[in-house]
């Protein structure tokens, strides 16, 4: 009732007071400091890994709500002892120094305390005069009101000057003792505590003797007051001044660059083992200096972990320098990709159930049109086993496997792994797609194969269940949760034994600068892996995987600029196997069981075997590899006594006619696949007293279909003749060569038939003794 009472009588005071309440209560800006900060990247152990300077030419790093205890000691016993005492101004500082200034007529003491200082820091430390003074003090105890005494540190370590262009504890201790603030000694923390007093006049370096005074007199404080004992004092004070700002770690710089675009002058925790990062900027550094030799100077490395997906080690880059574009992060650049996804095309093929890992495929002379693809050795094996031939990266076999596959399929496969670099539709890339004629980054390639690693991992621990989002891109943010999706029973794009079966053949490409059989050694490590290299030598590729770890490598120059030896095995690969060093040993996958078939398979054909295979093994499969036909090579053949000739009744006793399972492969298959297995047996021929028709069988290996054939030259320009081919299953057969019907000559044992031709279109046939005839249309120009 009173209190009504004054405030009818004293109107106008009380309205003055409520407002002066109001304007207390507000006179302190929501956030005190709104300066830009450095962006500034740890280690998944919050170790740092690199910092950009602020917007505003400063290192000030962000806000940190931790002060060391060290530190905080020192900086209390300096500035301000009854920190915890006073309610944001100490009376008897203010009295003192008031005093002192009066006496000597100008400004000699200031008396704020550390609140009144984080005051001045956040008004941009404007001009000492009394007013302002004032000012300071109410929104000191105004500051007392909102934020707790350690809150109030936390703001004045994050924010005090620290000589030149550093702001802040955390900059200060990096550029300073190149360490983090909690590392630092007794000594260090001293030193860091007396330098914001008069950052412009103390500045490590410069004027060393005032610095050694004021960081040896606190610690003779910090003695006397019992907080170190007198042998951390003696050991202190011996310890050196700075002399020199260090530069701040730059140990994932393109990371850096990348994460400043999406979370600039942040403070981010990332995935990254700093371990491993240096580890891995050593060997690139290593690899450099020799390939740099040969005018090759840009390298990216990648490491995931396939189980968190999270990135391991970020290499953006070489050592290089800015002509050869140091500065450029090649790990998420679109870069022809060669052989690097034919792994995918494995998978798909037998995912869908075209064939088994040990079918025989045809590696012979191929065109599609007038597209003739070529292995890197330009040699032909005849017939491979479908894994030999994606270990071993033969081009001609991926591209009858493509072509025999589809197109569309294969791009829509390459689409649901999500490579953000394949905009085009599948006829723009046509046949070359699984060869490098599309672009991709080594981004989306490790994240790919970590996905199948993945895929087999989940369904072996799940109970044979998959995840529905197995195929996300990995993340470099330690507080990123990832999601799996949900299980499912359903496959959510190749299924789990396509993809074993895939990493099964990659297990077993040669290792760089090894022996093939490279296996046998104890120090060797399980890996899928696999390399490529694009067109005209631009871009080395080499891509590996374990139950554990993904690491991917390009090789190449940023502009473009091929180079003689620029090959996946030869230079990305041994960094690939280097990085892998560094890694902890995996177990190999485990086998997908409940996706697999155990089926009798054809020894020789890799088939499904037949009644008539005459060698025969067990093999888990895959569950859709049982749509695959059976063994097409062994035919039954009548043979004599001694398997010299094949026999019919109208030249042998039927007692002594034998019959025989014989291996035989198609003409053109045969011809050079004979030429590299030495036990082949060719099918005998039958005996000339033998009545019927003798299956002899011819193709021609050059021109293998109809084409336009372009005249070779020599140097002097002169034209060079056409060496016609073909492969017969008779050796000994004679065959007769026409051109438009006009008669050439014969060939014996080698069928081989060089003519020199003018340009225009011509017509050449092949007939052997038995009357058999192939025919080919070629178009001849200059």
């Amino acid at each position: 009732m009173n209190i009504k009472n004054y405030i009818k009588r004293h109107k106008k005071k009380t309205i003055f007071i409520v407002i002066l309440m109001i304007f207390y209560a507000f006179c302190l800006p929501k956030e005190l400091f709104i300066k830009p900060t450095s962006t500034v990247i740890t280690s998944k152990n919050n170790e740092l890994l690199g910092a950009l300077i602020a917007k505003d030419g400063q290192w000030r790093f962000p806000y940190n709500d931790a002060v060391p205890e060290k530190f905080k000691t020192c900086l209390i016993q300096f500035e301000d002892e009854h920190f915890y005492k006073h309610p944001g101004f100490n009376p008897v500082s203010i009295f003192k120094a008031f005093k002192q200034n009066l006496q000597a007529g100008s400004v000699k003491r200031g008396g704020s305390t550390i609140t009144q200082q984080v005051i001045r820091l956040s008004r941009d430390n404007r001009k000492r005069t009394y007013f302002e003074k004032l000012k300071e003090l109410v929104l000191a105890t105004r500051l007392e009101f909102r934020a707790s005494k350690e809150k109030i540190l936390t703001f004045w370590s994050s924010n005090a000057p620290f000589g030149g262009n550093v702001v802040g504890l955390d900059a200060a201790s990096w550029r300073y003792f190149n360490r983090k603030s909690a590392d630092l000694s007794w000594s260090e923390s001293a030193t860091l505590a007396v330098l914001p007093n008069a950052p412009n006049l103390i500045y490590p370096g410069k004027n060393q003797q005032k610095l050694l005074v004021k960081r040896n007199r606190l610690l003779k404080k910090l003695l006397i007051k019992k907080v170190i004992d007198s042998l951390t004092y003696e050991l202190s004070i011996l310890e050196k001044l700075p002399q020199k700002a260090y530069s701040i770690p730059q140990i994932a710089p393109h990371l850096l660059q990348k994460i400043n675009k999406q979370k600039k002058g942040k403070f981010v925790k990332t995935t990254i083992d700093k371990r491993l990062q240096n580890q891995a900027n050593t060997i690139v550094k290593n690899h450099y200096n020799q390939l740099s030799k040969n005018g090759i100077y840009n390298i990216s490395v990648l490491v995931l972990d396939v189980k968190t997906r999270q990135v391991l080690s970020y290499v953006g880059n070489s050592p290089t320098d800015k002509k050869h574009q140091k500065d450029v992060d090649v790990i998420d650049k679109p870069r022809s990709t060669g052989s690097i996804l034919k792994p995918f095309l494995y998978a798909a093929v037998l995912d869908s159930g075209d064939l088994l890992p040990n079918t025989l495929v045809a590696d012979v002379p191929t065109n599609f049109g007038s597209y003739k693809p070529e292995n890197f050795d330009k040699k032909y094996a005849g017939a491979i086993s479908a894994k030999l031939a994606l270990s071993r990266s033969l081009n001609v076999p991926t591209v009858r496997m493509l072509q025999s596959f589809g197109l569309e399929k294969f791009h829509h496969y390459l689409q649901k792994l999500q490579l953000k670099d394949l905009k085009k539709n599948p006829n723009y890339y046509g046949l070359t797609l699984a060869l490098g004629g599309a672009e991709s980054n080594l981004w989306d390639l490790c994240k790919s194969y970590a996905s199948l690693a993945s895929t087999i991992n989940h369904y072996t621990e799940n109970s044979s269940r998959y995840f529905t989002n197995e195929f996300f891109a990995p993340t470099f943010y330690a507080d990123e949760k990832l999601d799996f999706g949900s299980t499912s029973s359903e496959k959510i794009l190749f299924d789990a034994a396509s993809i074993y079966l895939t990493f099964e053949s990659l297990k077993e490409v040669n290792r760089p600068n090894s022996e093939e059989n490279w296996e046998f050694f104890d120090s060797s490590k399980k890996i899928a892996w696999k390399t490529g290299t694009s067109f005209g030598f631009r871009d080395a590729w080499a891509i590996g995987t374990t139950k554990d770890f993904v690491v991917g490598v390009w090789v190449g120059n940023a502009d473009g600029e091929g180079r003689p030896g620029l090959v996946g095995v030869q230079t990305a690969a041994p960094i690939l196997f280097d990085i892998f060093d560094k890694l902890p040993n995996s177990e190999w996958f485990e086998k997908p069981f409940d996706e697999m078939t155990q089926v009798e398979i054809c020894t020789k054909s890799g088939y499904r075997a037949t009644e008539i295979c005459t060698k025969k093994k067990l093999e888990f499969v895959q569950n859709s590899g049982l749509k695959t036909k059976p063994c097409p090579f062994h035919i039954l053949v009548n043979v004599d006594a001694l398997e010299n000739y094949q026999v019919n009744t109208s030249c042998e006793n039927l007692s002594n006619i034998k019959q025989k399972s014989w291996f035989v492969l198609p003409p053109l298959m045969e011809y050079y696949y004979k030429s590299k297995n030495p036990f082949y047996k060719p099918l005998p021929k039958f005996r000339n007293d033998c009545l019927g028709e003798n299956k002899n069988s011819m193709k021609f290996i050059y021109p293998s279909e109809k084409s336009t054939i372009f005249l070779p030259k020599d140097f002097d320009g002169k034209k060079n003749e056409i060496i016609l081919k073909v492969a017969h299953s008779n050796k000994e057969i004679m065959l007769y060569w026409y051109l438009n019907k006009t008669f050439l000559g014969t060939t014996k044992e080698l069928h081989e038939f060089a003519i020199d031709l003018n340009s225009g279109d011509y017509k050449i046939s092949v007939t052997d003794s038995f009357g058999n005839e192939i025919k080919q249309q070629i178009s001849v120009k200059d």
